[in-house]
């Protein structure tokens, strides 16, 4: 046993009333490590991280879950309980055992997503602040999109990246500038439940065929956001897009929309990875401001 877990193993054991009889390390953990738990009677998910932030993300991570689970649209994994033990963060969650995406399921995903972007409310945002990654993301809520998107998460990043030095103040666009082309592009927008950070590595196909959502970064916005994220690292076929689609139709601005929503995950890949990403940053900046 690590001394990661000495303390973790025998609370879960304590809370699910289950002798746990192995313990794997797994990838799936990009921020923090990753384990899968076996008990007598279950398979779980386990999440352990030190930082500092980390328990605050974890309970981020759960509302968000609920969230989505809440609106009955799309799968989650359940979520058991989240603690800290000796400045150990960790969360526990079942276990979704997964297959490699069928075209059926890829259709299955599209029009479950699409299903979750039709569940809104008054406001853009969310009830609390919550992570994009590793990275703080905040959700004060605004009854304009483009004024949310400018105010929460495009400026945000652009001060981040230029506290860090990764950009220069003089292709940070005029505050003005940068919200009226919003308002043009995006046009009027409901709010809409969004995963928030949909790479293909924040999905799972169950060997059933149901489809799962992890790692969400939620809140109410503009559903294109989901779509323009899944479209910058690939890892969706074609069939999701199609499915997706006949349900919620491409907008006229549909692909200068793609390119402004990738400028917010493009800002925080600069502010988490560093400059190979100024490229994609910078060329967005220049081409629309």
């Amino acid at each position: 046993m690590s001394d990661t877990l000495t303390h973790i193993l025998p609370y879960i054991t304590s809370r699910l009333e289950e002798r746990v009889v192995n313990v794997k390390s797994v990838s799936g953990g990009d921020i923090s490590s990753a384990y899968r738990v076996d008990t007598a009677t279950g398979q779980y998910f386990l999440k352990v991280n030190n930082a500092p932030f980390a328990l605050e993300m974890f309970y981020s991570e759960q509302e968000g879950l609920q969230a989505i689970e809440e609106s009955k649209t799309i799968a989650v994994p359940r979520v058991h309980f989240v603690d800290s033990i000796d400045g150990q963060a960790f969360l526990l969650m079942d276990l979704v055992e997964s297959k490699r995406p069928a075209s059926s399921d890829y259709q299955r995903l599209g029009s479950q997503l699409a299903g979750l972007h039709q569940c809104s409310q008054a406001d853009f945002g969310f009830s609390s602040d919550n992570f994009i990654g590793s990275l703080p993301q905040q959700n004060h809520p605004h009854t304009n999109w483009a004024e949310f998107y400018w105010f929460e998460r495009i400026l945000p990043q652009l001060q981040l990246a230029l506290r860090n030095r990764l950009i220069q103040p003089q292709i940070i666009p005029e505050e003005g500038k940068a919200i009226s082309l919003f308002r043009e592009i995006f046009g009027n927008i409901k709010p809409a439940l969004l995963h928030g950070d949909l790479w293909g590595g924040n999905y799972l196909i169950a060997t059933d065929g149901t489809p799962y959502l992890i790692d969400p970064a939620v809140y109410y916005g503009h559903s294109v956001v989901d779509i323009a994220m899944s479209r910058l690292f690939g890892g969706f076929g074609s069939e999701f897009y199609d499915a997706y689609h006949e349900i919620i139709p491409q907008s006229v601005y549909y692909d200068i929309q793609i390119d402004l929503y990738q400028l917010y995950y493009l800002l925080v890949h600069l502010n988490l990875f560093g400059s190979g990403y100024y490229s994609s940053v910078s060329s967005i900046l220049k081409r629309y401001f």
